[in-house]
């Protein structure tokens, strides 16, 4: 395999403690990849006279692990923009316009879907997202929950069924019916498609008794959890997602201390998407709470169509230090390892000896120009598995 030598960097974070910190940051930095791999990190001072295949220049800039995306919902069709209108003059969320996306994306032809899907993960790649987990939910039959997930294992590694995102039109009234057909023919289509199941534990969603259910079947299929917890109000679903062991808990803007202690006693992600938050005027999670208390926290921009419809990284970490109290290093960490802990991978979201060589150079002089300059594109090259994907390096 070819080697690549990125000399040049003015500022490294690494996300490995071994280098100080939080972020692990080396100042005047060295990077060697042997294929889609790192193979030497440290500082230029201390790399040796070995060649390299290829070699770059950051040019003095800030090298940072690439973003990973923990909850996205890239399957779908139509637009919500006068939904989004409507709420900014003053009509509240309650997660309805989910059923116009849902007939918009079974009228939707698989290239169409497709196309949509290529679309947004172009979008994170641009913005130094490398690692992108996608859900099904937009679907809710049988056929086009599992044509869902076709189309996202198609592209990501990280999929995850959301049949129970909402009730379909055709069950109004029989949340049980939708529930049965759920547990009893979508998991058993879907599962070997997808690595987790996920439910919307939510008034006018579903409740504690159906969350579990559904639950309970995806694991007994073989999935791992996740939980859509505590968005609208607080409910049951943070002691869910505890109880199950779940990977993640996503969402939490309304948690009680029980909520926060069951997190940090058990290895359940808290994955806070506060851009969802700022597109429905909801109350921002408390994210300084639970870092405080030793949740592990990670941050996801939560694409879709209705509530948050941005791929932007850069501006969810913007947000999370602006509104949700987390300093600049704790929120590129949890945009970076946060994420990658949610998906129980630990070579992505840091920069390590053996880990991918997924990374993004920034046109700044620090990561902290991340929540500085909110807005700015700050995203200059982008290699994802060793390979420059985006933007380009001298």
């Amino acid at each position: 395999m070819a080697t690549t030598l990125i000399e040049g960097i003015g500022s490294l974070v690494t996300n490995d403690s071994a280098f100080g910190g939080l972020c692990g940051v080396i100042d005047d930095a060295a990077l060697v990849l042997d294929g889609e791999r790192i193979a030497w990190i440290g500082p230029r001072s201390a790399l040796d006279g070995a060649g390299a295949d290829v070699r770059l220049d950051a040019g003095g800039r800030t090298v940072v692990p690439g973003f990973v995306e923990s909850h996205s919902h890239l399957v779908f069709a139509g637009d919500r923009a006068q939904e989004f209108a409507a709420r900014m003059a003053g009509q509240k969320y309650a997660a309805g316009g989910i059923r116009s996306t849902l007939a918009a994306t079974r009228a939707a032809s698989d290239a169409d879907l497709l196309a949509n899907v290529d679309r947004l993960l172009g979008e994170y790649l641009a913005q130094g997202t490398t690692t992108v987990e996608i859900k099904s939910g937009y679907g809710q039959s049988v056929l086009d929950e599992r044509r869902s997930l076709e189309l996202a294992a198609a592209k990501t590694p990280y999929s995850t069924l959301l049949a129970a995102h909402v009730v379909p039109p055709e069950f109004a009234g029989r949340t049980d019916a939708y529930v049965a057909l759920v547990i009893d023919e979508m998991i058993p289509a879907c599962a070997e498609l997808a690595s987790w199941i996920d439910v919307f534990c939510e008034h006018g969603a579903f409740d504690e008794d159906q969350s579990r259910a559904i639950l309970a079947a995806g694991e007994a299929a073989g999935l791992g959890v996740r939980v859509h917890a505590n968005q609208l109000q607080h409910g049951p679903g943070v002691e869910l997602a505890v109880e199950f062991g779940a990977a993640s808990a996503d969402h939490l803007c309304h948690l009680s201390d029980a909520d926060v202690e069951a997190l940090a006693s058990s290895d359940t992600v808290a994955t806070l998407l506060p851009a969802a938050d700022f597109s429905t005027r909801n109350r921002y999670p408390d994210a300084r709470r639970l870092w405080d208390a030793g949740v592990t926290v990670a941050l996801g921009a939560d694409c879709n169509p209705g509530t948050s419809y941005t791929t932007s990284m850069p501006f969810v970490i913007a947000l999370a230090v602006r509104e949700l109290r987390l300093s600049p290093d704790e929120a590129l960490w949890a945009a970076t390892a946060g994420g990658a802990k949610a998906l129980g991978r630990d070579d992505v979201g840091v920069l390590r000896p053996g880990a991918r060589a997924d990374l993004a150079v920034l046109d700044a002089v620090s990561h902290l120009h991340l929540a500085y300059r909110p807005g700015v594109p700050l995203i200059g090259a982008v290699l994802k598995d060793g390979v420059l994907v985006a933007g380009g390096l001298s």
